[in-house]
């Protein structure tokens, strides 16, 4: 009877370490983090002789980086996400 509680608490610890929701908020922490980057994505000039003052914008500077860093403490919550069992 022991050895039959044993295998079965064995057979309970088995399996994926994350939960389906936690791989979904994984992947959407992902995109968050993708689309910042491409958000500080752009501003350099076609003549290398000419200075683009464009890469000095807002989108660039201030809203690029702290949408990734939002990214990364999303991802830091996916993962540490308690999964329903």
């Amino acid at each position: 009877m022991e050895q039959e509680n044993k295998n079965t608490e064995q057979q309970n610890d088995e399996g994926f370490a994350f939960g389906k929701l936690n791989y979904k908020l994984l992947i959407i922490g992902f995109a968050i983090i993708v689309f910042g980057f491409i958000l500080m994505a752009g501003g350099a000039s076609d003549d290398p002789n000419v200075f683009n003052e464009e890469i000095f914008s807002f989108r660039r500077i201030t809203l690029a980086p702290i949408v990734v860093l939002f990214g990364f403490a999303f991802e830091i919550y996916a993962i540490m996400r308690k999964p329903e069992e």
